[in-house]
């Protein structure tokens, strides 16, 4: 059974997770408000913005969760995507 401290330290990190994606869409939507005042594209650098700080943030947000599941299995987190390493192995002569 897993201890209280490390099930606080998931709940943490997923949070974390979470806040990240919506900085993320806050971030590009800010940029791209900039982008419509001083370039007048109105509304189109706020909605791209919007929709790119979304896919970025929920592609980390996934990555993320993918990994702490990994870690709760107990599978080793890999830093790569989930995919394994080739492993080269000597060819016989």
């Amino acid at each position: 059974m897993a201890s209280p401290e490390n099930e606080d330290r998931g709940w943490i990190r997923l949070g974390g997770l979470g806040i990240e994606l919506v900085a993320s869409v806050a971030g590009f939507v800010a940029v791209g408000f900039l982008l419509d005042r001083h370039y007048g594209w109105s509304p189109w650098g706020v909605l791209i913005g919007a929709a790119l700080g979304f896919i970025g943030g929920l592609y980390n947000l996934i990555r993320g969760a993918l990994a702490a599941s990994r870690e709760a299995a107990g599978e080793p987190a890999t830093s790569n995507g989930g995919e394994k390493e080739l492993q080269e192995h000597p060819r016989d002569p």
